[in-house]
């Protein structure tokens, strides 16, 4: 018998298959590896630039007011370079997908193609020499077979010849079927030789050829496949350094914003945003105390007991003219009653909020008058300015529409082709219209901030005790009394509102010397504790140097009433802020009870 197929045709694919077969997966995990990268970036990126919008400064906040302070525009500034690294990630992100992940898909889908076309032409050639065998093994079955028969035939035949019983046409039978045996067992030989030689050169091509052809190209596949993967990790790697320049570039950036912070200028802006040109009090006149005379008790801002008395008294609800406007005297007093300071009336005046501007400012939509006459004299100053500037950038732009549309009708004057002069005059008549109207607003302006600069206190001026507050509050009150009514609200939320007669009236008062007096004497401002008080009404305190309380709460009085309505207090060692005198009942320490002033 022949020896069988060696097994080394068989083991050998299949265990190149295995292989084969690892790679792809390998190809396949690194590119996954590769996508999950990608989506960390996309999404690391995606953070980052929520983070950048989420701290950026708001539209018309606070947050955007303080953007003229370095530290501010140098957050800002962070938050843009921010904004750029987290493109920068972005594009780590498509790289890897369009030079890496997109690539290497493709790549698997030929890898898998060519695979696929390599094993089968080696399936086929194992088939095709498994034929040949099976064949060379059938022939040889059927020349032993031949042979053995034809032996057979050739002992029957002597048998027959040797026998002198059997006639003559028997044996000249048995001869001719021994040579019909020799004949196919010849046949069968030649047949055998011939499979034979076929199967050697079948089998010498198959191993000498044709299956290393086929791993040749495998082999070559899988170089290929490994080399892919190397240049795949060189790109991973290139991809990330190709935005180091730009991500340097952030970080310098960053760094340049950071150094860019300058305290003094801040803190000068803090000082030009809050300067308010209010004059410094003055000194305090002495007052001496003989025999057989009392002193003179200075009717100041410091009185608090009665006024504290009446807004225990003050109901929760409704409305009352009487105790929220405390200016017109009642004729019917009775000589034996206190007489209640004039200042605490003020106080309360002052510390009432408006529950409604005037009809103009609301018209305009502001929060305020249109000449910024709530505001301390420098800012008001400042607004004023800041307006005039706006209105005569306004100006600016339609004098240059103004000039490009002249020039236009003239270039139609002398080429009527080209379009209608009359087509231009009612735009320059519109135009006109609103420069007239700026003009107007410029003028109105200018007449405000002249009566500002006017009243602004010089270095050269004595100082007076007097509350910038009030002299805010007096300088305005021609324009108060003029263009609308104001409406004061109570601590509980009711409102009153009081006509242009009754201001005129507290403003008369305001202007009398006597209430002048009220605020030519006060204490200097001391830090320390000087007493304590209790809330009696809550207040949000929303504007700056205000301070929130609640109802019922307990704080230190750091400084007394200037006059001007407010009450210095702290709540801590870091929280104090301005109070309206009117919503506290202040207990001063014994020290200072001394100052105050009983009418």
């Amino acid at each position: 018998m022949l020896p069988q197929l060696p097994q080394l045709r068989r083991d050998q694919f299949d265990n190149l298959e295995k292989h084969t077969q690892s790679g792809i997966e390998f190809v396949e995990r690194y590119t996954k590896f590769v996508k999950e990268r990608s989506e960390i970036e996309f999404n690391y990126a995606k953070q980052i630039r929520n983070l950048s919008k989420k701290y950026q400064p708001k539209k018309n906040s606070k947050e955007e007011e303080e953007n003229k302070y370095t530290s501010c525009q140098a957050f800002l500034s962070t938050l843009n370079e921010l904004n750029d690294y987290a493109g920068q990630h972005e594009v780590i992100a498509e790289n890897l997908t369009s030079q890496i992940i997109t690539e290497l898909l493709r790549y698997l889908t030929e890898l898998k193609a060519e695979r696929k076309s390599h094993f089968h032409d080696g399936r086929k050639a194992q088939q095709h020499i498994e034929c040949s065998w099976k064949q060379l093994e059938a022939s040889k079955r059927r020349f032993e077979r031949d042979c053995k028969e034809a032996d057979r035939a050739q002992q029957y035949f002597e048998r027959m010849d040797a026998d002198i019983n059997v006639t003559k046409a028997d044996v000249e039978k048995a001869r001719q079927q021994a040579q019909m045996r020799h004949q196919m067992a010849a046949d069968s030989k030649s047949e055998y030789s011939n499979f034979l030689t076929k199967f050697n050169q079948e089998q010498n091509e198959h191993y000498y050829t044709l299956i290393p052809n086929i791993f040749q190209k495998l082999q070559e596949m899988e170089e290929r496949r490994i080399e892919r993967v190397g240049v795949s990790m060189k790109t991973y790697a290139e991809v990330d350094r190709e935005v180091l320049p730009i991500v340097g570039k952030c970080l310098d950036g960053m760094t340049k914003a950071a150094e860019s912070i300058e305290p003094k200028t801040d803190s000068k802006q803090v000082v030009e945003s809050y300067k308010s040109g209010f004059e410094p009090p003055g000194d305090v006149e002495f007052e001496d105390y003989g025999a057989g005379q009392s002193m003179k008790r200075t009717v100041s801002e410091t009185s608090l007991s009665n006024s504290r008395g009446e807004a225990k008294e003050r109901p929760s609800g409704g409305k009352s003219k009487g105790k929220l406007w405390p200016f017109i005297k009642n004729k019917n007093k009775s000589p034996k009653q206190n007489k209640e300071p004039l200042s605490n009336r003020f106080n309360e005046f002052m510390a009432s909020k408006p529950k409604m501007t005037c009809l103009r400012s609301l018209r305009r939509g502001g929060s305020g008058p249109e000449d910024f006459s709530h505001l301390p004299p420098e800012q008001r100053r400042k607004k004023l300015q800041a307006k005039i500037d706006d209105l005569n950038k306004d100006i600016q732009k339609e004098m240059d529409q103004k000039d490009a549309l002249t020039k236009m009708k003239g270039v139609y004057e002398k080429n009527p082709q080209m379009g209608d002069p009359a087509s231009v005059d009612p735009r320059l008549v519109e135009i006109a219209m609103n420069i007239e109207k700026l003009q107007y607003e410029v003028q109105k302006f200018e007449g405000w901030l002249a009566e500002v600069e006017g009243r602004l206190p010089s270095k050269s001026d004595p100082p007076r005790r007097q509350s910038g507050l009030y002299e805010t509050q007096n300088s305005n009150s021609s324009t108060v009394a003029n263009n609308c009514a104001q409406d004061r609200e109570s601590p509980d939320g009711s409102y009153t509102e009081e006509q242009s007669s009754e201001t005129q009236d507290k403003v008369a008062i305001a202007n009398t010397p006597e209430f002048d007096d009220e605020f030519d004497d006060g204490d200097e401002e001391t830090l320390p504790t000087i007493g304590t008080c209790k809330a009696i009404y809550q207040f949000e305190g929303h504007n700056e140097g205000t301070i929130s309380v609640t109802e019922g709460e307990l704080l230190y009085v750091i400084e007394e009433d200037k006059g001007d309505g407010w009450t210095r207090v702290r709540r801590n060692e870091e929280e104090e802020g301005y109070v309206p005198t009117s919503y506290v009942e202040v207990s001063l320490e014994t020290t200072a009870k001394g100052a105050m002033t009983y009418i």
